[in-house]
C-alpha cells in the first residue's frame, strides 16, 4: 500500500485551499481548536478525584451567591 509523501500532501492542501478559501479553512481550524479545547477541559475536570470536585463546586456555589 502506497504511502502519502510530502509532494502529495502539498497537492491536496493546494485543491482544498482552492476549493474552500482561506477564510472558510481558517474558520474551520478555529472551531476544530475550540472543540479541542473543550473537549481537553472535560477531560481534565473528569480526572479530578470526588473530594477535590465537590470542593470545587461549594466554592462555585459560593461564588455564585456573593454575586
Amino acid at each position: 500500500m502506497p504511502t502519502l509523501g510530502i509532494g502529495e500532501l502539498v497537492i491536496i492542501l493546494v485543491i482544498v485551499l482552492l476549493l474552500f478559501g482561506a477564510s472558510r479553512i481558517t474558520g474551520v481550524a478555529s472551531a476544530l481548536g475550540g472543540s479541542i479545547k473543550a473537549f481537553r477541559k472535560a477531560v481534565r475536570d473528569d480526572d479530578v478525584p470526588a473530594s477535590k470536585a465537590e470542593t470545587n463546586e461549594s466554592t462555585d456555589k459560593k461564588a455564585e451567591t456573593k454575586v
